[in-house]
């Protein structure tokens, strides 16, 4: 069995193939809305440096990944031993060199990286034009909005994915998720001096 069958295997039998879904939307919704604040935010206030926009992004980015990894590793962790020790009472079986055991042990640091990764793979894309500008790169707009359009997109797309999971009309997903970004971006023009 390879690795990719044998994690596929272990979220199976531990019924958390949704469970790695909504972390990875939930997590990769909160590192696209958090760029495109922190992005929104150095428009409105008339620009900052390149790499001062860079460097803020990354760094939430990269504390976004770590709380995401650290947070639902720790609660899925005791929620996985309390799963077992629960199955081991009731089978009065001890189950650690299981299949079932084994997904306990793995499954949490699983969900950990979906969480974790997501909103840093997503923030990557999303500061990407911001990258590109810096070194040189022409884009067709200003850095700022190119990323601000870039978030919009992530967003657009996560909404998509959603409704292949609840089985939805993509579009109508997809604009649902677009609306949440620009509530979103209307409130920090509201509130910005």
């Amino acid at each position: 069995m390879t690795a990719l069958e044998e994690i596929l295997f272990l979220l199976r039998i531990s019924r958390s193939r949704g469970i790695v879904r909504r972390y990875f939307v939930t997590n990769g919704f909160d590192g696209a809305l958090a760029m495109l604040g922190l992005i929104m935010g150095f428009y409105v206030s008339g620009g900052v440096p390149l790499g001062v926009a860079i460097s803020v992004c990354l760094s939430t980015a990269i504390a976004l990944a770590v709380s995401g990894l650290s947070s639902a590793y720790i609660s899925e962790m005791a929620e996985r031993r309390r799963e077992l020790h629960q199955l081991e009472r009731a089978m009065v079986a001890d189950l650690g060199g299981s299949a079932y055991g084994r997904a306990t042990r793995l499954v949490p640091l699983i969900i950990a990286l979906v969480n974790g990764l997501a909103p840093l793979c997503i923030a990557l894309v999303i500061v990407a034009p911001l990258a590109l500008a810096r070194l040189g790169v022409s884009l067709p707009l200003a850095p700022l909005e190119a990323s601000i359009v870039a978030a919009l997109g992530v967003i657009f797309l996560l909404g998509v994915f959603l409704s292949r999971v609840g089985r939805g009309f993509w579009l109508w997903s997809g604009l649902r998720a677009i609306a949440i970004a620009l509530f979103t971006a209307l409130l920090i023009l509201v509130i910005s001096p």
